[in-house]
């Protein structure tokens, strides 16, 4: 079970909406968000009604502003609850279609270009949980959700380019 309320304004300000699962448009509830509360779960908020946009990954916390969550405007218009699992377990390849090298991953992992020596990762295997790709290293840039399930190419996961710097388990740390 999860929690999350939106606010208007900067600093838990403003008009609120509270949510407690996924919710496809909060359109017609806020017309913008600059501070968000996470009291429990974890959630994806997304730019774009329908679960589309740039995505933005948050855990149980206080976010009075929307740069605290990296994001790039007071816009947000879905939100999705992401299931909690036991065991996390991702397998990155090198190459399309789970070709070249490969690197199994339980872990969260801050810099894959130190750990897997390469700048751009083509497909994935979640095997086990729900992981957040981040574009650069140290849970930077564009944020991507992993459902279980392969991803064949970088088009798969919706993302412009190869490029992934970071991957975090998306797992309540509290």
């Amino acid at each position: 079970m999860g929690k999350i309320t939106f606010y208007e304004d900067r600093g838990f300000q403003g008009r609120s909406y509270e949510c407690s699962s996924d919710h496809s448009n909060l359109q017609p509830y806020l017309s913008r968000c600059n501070s968000v509360r996470v009291e429990s779960g974890c959630w994806m908020l997304h730019e774009q009604p329908n679960y589309s946009g740039c995505q933005y990954f948050l855990r149980r916390g206080e976010y009075p502003d929307y740069q605290q969550w990296m994001g790039l405007s007071d816009s947000i218009r879905s939100c999705h609850l992401i299931p909690q699992t036991i065991s996390y377990r991702i397998r990155i390849y090198e190459r399309e279609d789970y070709r070249g090298q490969m690197v199994e991953f339980t872990e969260d992992c801050s810099s894959l270009y130190d750990r897997f020596h390469f700048n751009e990762i083509h497909s994935f295997n979640v095997l086990e949980g729900y992981w957040v790709l981040y574009e650069m290293s140290n849970f930077q840039g564009r944020q991507y959700l992993l459902r279980p399930g392969e991803y064949r190419r970088y088009h798969d996961w919706r993302a412009v380019s190869a490029r992934v710097g970071s991957l975090r388990r998306a797992v309540d740390i509290y």
